[in-house]
């Protein structure tokens, strides 16, 4: 599970469905779930970003625009379709390896209690230099026509409130595991000082 905040989207597109002479991940069964796509950012600068998908917005069947090219606005879908642009979707192995994919826009639950992983190839502070300018994925969908953007961002709050809470629990019971720990440790120091010494005198012990 991928973490798309801060990350630069063709790399993280590229880390999930890389070209055909690198080691693949979609095309060899893993399965690949990235979060918190509003957060992705694109190279460039925002107008420019924006006037390139205003002139994709404008592509369209003149006789019967139901049929295609279908423009998503959700930051998750814009992603997945690069992500798309990248595998031989017209195949059955292509078709297979994007049911593997799967994108959201914050952090839904079950993946609210799992652990985000950092993709270090596509981090923005890593691949553009400081002076270069980017644009929010969350932000371009936004002044194309996405409508969550504020309920996205007042439901990440929340869960950032609710974990803040979870992590404060979980140190406080660690620490009193530690004092537990360090207590039982005591008791038994003069049971296991024999055992111990065997242990130092070979190395196991520092």
């Amino acid at each position: 599970m991928a973490d798309g905040f801060n990350k630069v989207q063709l790399r993280l597109c590229s880390a999930a469905a890389p070209a055909p002479s690198l080691p693949p991940s979609l095309p060899r069964c893993h399965k690949v779930v990235v979060v918190r796509c509003e957060g992705i950012n694109i190279s460039g600068n925002f107008y420019r970003n924006k006037l390139k998908y205003l002139a994709f917005l404008r592509k369209r069947m003149n006789t019967n625009p139901s049929r295609g090219p279908y423009h998503f606005r959700a930051p998750s879908r814009i992603f997945w379709r690069t992500v798309r642009g990248m595998l031989p979707h017209k195949t059955k192995r292509g078709q297979a390896a994007l049911d593997r994919l799967k994108v959201f826009d914050g952090v839904p639950p079950p993946y609210d209690k799992r652990k985000r992983m950092v993709v270090p190839a596509a981090l923005k502070i890593v691949r553009l230099k400081p002076t270069r300018k980017f644009a929010l994925l969350g932000r371009l969908a936004h002044e194309v026509g996405w409508k969550y953007q504020a309920i996205t961002a007042t439901l990440e709050e929340k869960r950032k409130a609710k974990a803040k809470l979870h992590y404060v629990k979980k140190k406080k019971v660690a620490q009193e595991i530690g004092k537990l720990k360090k207590i039982a440790e005591k008791n038994v120091e003069s049971k296991i000082a024999k055992y111990t010494d065997i242990l130092k005198q070979y190395g196991v012990l520092v």
